[in-house]
C-alpha cells in the first residue's frame, strides 16, 4: 500500500434479503420501522428482511423457487446461494412480523437448524418459495458499518399466512402502508428505489414477469450507479 493509503479495514459485504409483501387491491405494503438500537439505519422504515444465515440453504421448502426466478438470482449468486436467499427472506418474514411464506405440512421438524427454522416448522408450514419474484439488487455504499448485498423479492399478500404481529422486535409500528403513502416515510434511498420499482410494475401489469430487467444499484468512487441483473 502506498504511504498515505487508506488503512482502515473493508467493511464485508454480507448477502441479505428482503421481502414486500403486496395487498394489490388497496396498493398496500407491510412496513415497520428499525429499532432505535439498530446498528445498521435505525429508525427507517423497511420491508421485513435481513442477513443470509449459515443454515437457510439447508432448510427444506414445500415448493422450490420457479426456474426463471433462480435463473435471474444466478446472475449474482450459486444455485445454492439464489435458494438461500429466497428462504431468508421467507424466515426473517416470520420472525419480524409473524407472517408465514409457506404451505401447511405435517410432522416437518428438520434437524440440525436453527432456532428460527424450528419455531417456523413448529407452525405446521414449510417454506413455500414459488411465489416469491425477485424484483431489485442494491449494495451498501462503502464507509456504512455494515455492508449488504441484498435482494429484494415480492409476494401477493393472498399467498401469505398469519396475522401481522412484532415478533423479534427489530422492527416496530408494524403496519399496512399505502404506496401513495410510503415515499412520505422516513426511508433509505433504496427502500425508496424499490417503492418506486413495484409501482412501474403495477402500472405495466408486469409485477413477476422475469423478463423485466431487476435494477442492481451500487456505488463507484463515489457515485450511485445502476446495473441490471
Amino acid at each position: 500500500m502506498k504511504a498515505g493509503g487508506d488503512r482502515r479495514p473493508r467493511t464485508p459485504i454480507r448477502d441479505a434479503a428482503t421481502l414486500v409483501i403486496l395487498r394489490r387491491e388497496t396498493g398496500e405494503v407491510v412496513m415497520g420501522e428499525r429499532s432505535q438500537g439498530h446498528v445498521f439505519y435505525p429508525e427507517h422504515y423497511v420491508f421485513p428482511g435481513g442477513r443470509v444465515d449459515r443454515q437457510d440453504g439447508h432448510a427444506p421448502a414445500a415448493r422450490e423457487l420457479r426456474p426463471e426466478v433462480e435463473r435471474r438470482l444466478r446472475s449474482s449468486a450459486t444455485a445454492r446461494r439464489a435458494r438461500a436467499l429466497a428462504l431468508a427472506a421467507v424466515r426473517e418474514t416470520f420472525e419480524e412480523a409473524g407472517l408465514i411464506v409457506g404451505e401447511p405440512v405435517n410432522g416437518v421438524r428438520p434437524g440440525g437448524l436453527s432456532d428460527d427454522w424450528r419455531h417456523f416448522y413448529d407452525s405446521g408450514h414449510a417454506p413455500a418459495l414459488d411465489r416469491l419474484t425477485y424484483i431489485h439488487r442494491a449494495v451498501t455504499p462503502p464507509g456504512r458499518p455494515r455492508r449488504f448485498n441484498a435482494r429484494f423479492f415480492v409476494i401477493d399478500a393472498e399467498h401469505v399466512r398469519g396475522d401481522l404481529s412484532e415478533g423479534s422486535g427489530e422492527l416496530l409500528k408494524l403496519h399496512w402502508v399505502r404506496l401513495a403513502d410510503a415515499q412520505r416515510l422516513k426511508l433509505r434511498p433504496i427502500t425508496a428505489l424499490v417503492l418506486r420499482e413495484i409501482e412501474s410494475r403495477l402500472a405495466e401489469d408486469r409485477l413477476h414477469d422475469m423478463s423485466r430487467p431487476v435494477p442492481v444499484v451500487k456505488t463507484l468512487y463515489g457515485r450511485r450507479v445502476m446495473e441490471w441483473d
